[in-house]
């Protein structure tokens, strides 16, 4: 059997991606099948880390639009991404895959505080681990919490679980003349503006050279054929 591409990886995962067919809140169902897929890699061998954002919990930003002080609502979505954080470490250790949460906000009674070499070690010791909170400030977003993270553990690569099977000329589910790209430089995302992680953290992956792939979570099976090495998505690169 073909060895990994990739031995340490951060998963990116949007709230909406433990949304399911529901509007609001975590599908078990859904966060089951998401716990699955990370088990079949981790069982590979690979070093995985996630981070995961609240949007399916609550949104900053859209508080922010309607009135809400935008540091008060950034923190409020960083307790969301804790509550995202804390289901799948259930969905995870039920299938016999010990996990830690992490959260850059401390809250000992319910995770570990970041600490970036004993993160490390969770990983060397074959632990997955959840990073929560964002960066524990306002005004960043979880992607760039994901390339932060991602240079903090020294990861391989970051891999964004989307709805969508990769990076488009425009939003597919609205324009059927999108076409995809399989690959595509840091700066073609930057000067077309599209949205595949925010500018702040597309700069970060770009100065530090680290690849993205931005795949689609939805299908079985493909997490795994990512870290492969397979052509699964889109990749980012210099």
């Amino acid at each position: 059997m073909p060895s990994p591409a990739y031995q340490r990886v951060i998963l990116k995962l949007s709230g909406e991606a433990l949304l399911g067919p529901e509007s609001f809140g975590i599908d078990p169902n859904v966060t089951t099948q998401i716990a699955e897929e990370i088990a079949a890699v981790h069982r590979l061998g690979v070093e995985v880390a996630i981070v995961i954002g609240g949007g399916n919990i609550f949104r900053g930003l859209a508080a922010t639009a309607r009135g809400m002080d935008r540091g008060t609502a950034d923190y409020m979505g960083m307790l969301a991404t804790v509550i995202n954080a804390l289901a799948l470490q259930d969905a995870l250790e039920q299938i016999q895959v010990v996990t830690r949460v992490v959260t850059a906000v401390e809250m000992r009674a319910v995770a570990e505080p970041f600490i970036r070499r004993r993160a490390i070690r969770h990983l060397e010791k074959r632990r997955v681990v959840v990073f929560a909170a964002g960066t524990g400030n306002p005004y960043f977003t979880t992607d760039t919490a994901a390339a932060l993270r991602a240079m903090e553990i020294r990861a391989d690569v970051i891999l964004k679980g989307t709805k969508v099977d990769g990076i488009y000329t425009a939003d597919p589910l609205k324009d059927p003349e999108a076409t995809r790209f399989d690959s595509i430089s840091y700066i073609e995302v930057l000067e077309q503006g599209l949205k595949v992680m925010d500018a702040t953290a597309i700069s970060l992956c770009m100065d530090n050279s680290l690849p993205i792939v931005v795949f689609n979570i939805q299908q079985p099976g493909n997490l795994k054929r990512a870290i492969m090495g397979e052509s699964v998505g889109s990749l980012v690169k210099g």
